[in-house]
């Protein structure tokens, strides 16, 4: 009850950082000098990239602490899984979002720059681990740790591909080498901010729930499997007897 209740008013909160974040985004800050109303797309792009990150790096420490057997506990390979789930739509819609974004800036939709395509690589090698997960099978939790670490090494290599290769892409907005918001209006850099901030409420909110959910899958499962051995176990017994 407790946890349902601290579930209702963290999704309450979380609901109204997201309704302030789009009057802001939308009404508020003023459009850009240079890019007009189109850079009104980088409150949605920034934080969701934000968020891949957080969830991906969220979800290599839980793997971790699974493969170490002083911490090992189912906890952490649903924490690792739920984590991993709002970082795939987070990477994929920081890649559309981008993609709106680039064709009146940059004029394709698409370019071939080391930003864009280790990102590209990112989202399908969590695709795969997530469709990894669904194998299931005697000993997929470690099989699935093991898989996140490795995918985790591309994160870095997102990150700083902008300063490692010449690029399109900006460098980060927000999250650069400085930590400094590279935008000068202060009503811009604060509604960037406050996205970023009720975006991560999202992320926490529907890590909780999808963790409950994969808890209640684990039981259902283990129900019937218990089922499923007294129907095979049960026929035996009456004939012996």
């Amino acid at each position: 009850m407790i946890e349902r209740l601290r579930s209702a008013w963290l999704g309450a909160l979380t609901s109204v950082a997201l309704a302030a974040t789009l009057l802001f985004a939308l009404v508020i800050a003023p459009p850009d000098s240079v890019q007009g109303d189109a850079a009104r797309l980088l409150y949605l792009h920034v934080p969701a990239a934000w968020l891949a990150y957080l969830a991906f790096f969220v979800t290599a420490v839980a793997s971790a602490l699974y493969l170490w057997p002083r911490t090992r506990r189912p906890a952490w390979d649903h924490l690792a899984g739920a984590s991993a789930e709002v970082g795939v739509i987070c990477t994929g819609l920081t890649l559309f979002v981008g993609s709106v974004w680039g064709k009146p800036i940059w004029g394709p939709w698409w370019e071939w720059e080391a930003r864009l395509t280790t990102t590209a690589v990112l989202f399908f090698l969590y695709l795969g681990y997530l469709a990894l997960r669904r194998l299931g099978g005697r000993g997929a939790e470690r099989r699935n740790a093991i898989a996140a670490l490795i995918a985790f090494v591309d994160v870095p290599i997102v990150h700083f591909s902008v300063n490692w290769w010449t690029t399109l892409h900006q460098e980060g907005s927000v999250f650069n080498d400085r930590m400094q918001v590279s935008i000068t209006d202060p009503l811009m850099s604060f509604t960037l901010w406050l996205a970023v901030g009720s975006f991560t409420l999202l992320y926490v909110w529907c890590c909780i729930t999808r963790m409950r959910l994969l808890e209640l899958e684990d039981g259902q499962a283990e129900r019937d499997l218990a089922r499923a051995i007294e129907a095979r176990v049960a026929p035996t017994a009456t004939v012996s007897a």
